[in-house]
């Protein structure tokens, strides 16, 4: 099956369907694998490559920046990340950690960028929407990055309906008139949230939406259907809070009648997905 594109949102900016995460380079994943599964996803016409601040301390930046000057396809890449959220390195609960001020913002795309080995960003990010700190400040710090050329586009992640429809709003708003190009949600057949709200409002006023987790943490690839194997994430110390969630009885009983569909259509359970 060859690679389909879209454009992002509203926007002219032309992204493959599939996009590549990279939560775990430079932790669970190290250089030499991050390396082959960029090769497979790069020769599959994949373009967009996601990753973020947060992503294994700087690690992930670091690994993807690495190994995109190596492969010389920094200008095939549709690079996105995202700033916002600090490090689970020290020690803090992920309210502890959010910040997206705008001295804190800039701090975290200025270090993106250098660990990325590049001058700009595709898709730029705010990871989390943070009560803390005045959302017109959030978001005026990402037309500023788009201002001063360290990002081509901006989109948030993790918000709500209302948040992303008021973030959309307040930007378009302004004299510069900025685009939010995406959001950036947890979407899949364990996970059908956003349909209430956040796909409504995404429709109605062209926002992209990019789905993070599509396999339900790994859950819908089926590797968990008798136990937990032991070099997945469901078996690591930092990384089976993220899974547990969908161990559950609900959870079984859809992975179950996805094993049935994809049997019947000849797929793998993960394609199926």
């Amino acid at each position: 099956m060859a690679m389909q594109y879209r454009r992002l949102g509203a926007t002219g900016l032309e992204i493959s369907r599939l996009a590549l995460g990279t939560m775990g380079w430079g932790e669970s994943v190290d250089e030499h694998v991050a390396n082959e599964q960029l090769g497979v996803f790069v020769d599959a016409g994949g373009t967009l490559l996601d990753t973020a601040v947060s992503y294994a301390g700087g690690a992930s930046e670091m690994v993807v920046g690495q190994l995109l000057s190596k492969n010389s396809l920094r200008d095939r890449i549709v690079l996105a990340s995202k700033a916002g959220i600090g490090s689970a390195a020290h020690g803090l609960s992920a309210a502890a950690r959010r910040d997206t001020s705008r001295s804190s913002m800039l701090r975290q795309l200025d270090e993106s960028l250098a660990r990325l080995g590049t001058d700009h960003l595709d898709v730029w990010q705010v990871h989390v929407w943070d009560d803390q700190v005045p959302v017109e400040e959030t978001l005026g710090t990402l037309e500023y990055a788009i201002r001063t050329g360290r990002t081509r586009y901006v989109g948030v992640s993790n918000y709500a309906g209302w948040q992303t429809a008021y973030a959309h709003a307040w930007l378009a708003s302004r004299p510069e008139g900025v685009v939010l190009a995406s959001t950036q949600v947890e979407y899949s057949l364990l996970n059908r949230n956003i349909e209430a709200e956040v796909i409504p409002a995404a429709q109605m006023l062209g926002i992209g939406i990019l789905a993070w987790s599509p396999l339900g943490r790994g859950v819908l690839t089926g590797k968990y259907r008798q136990g937990i194997p032991g070099d997945s994430r469901g078996a690591s110390k930092t990384m089976n809070r993220f899974v547990q969630p969908y161990l559950d009885a609900d959870s079984r009983s859809i992975v179950e009648a996805l094993a049935r569909a994809a049997d019947g259509l000849d797929l793998s359970m993960t394609h199926a997905a």
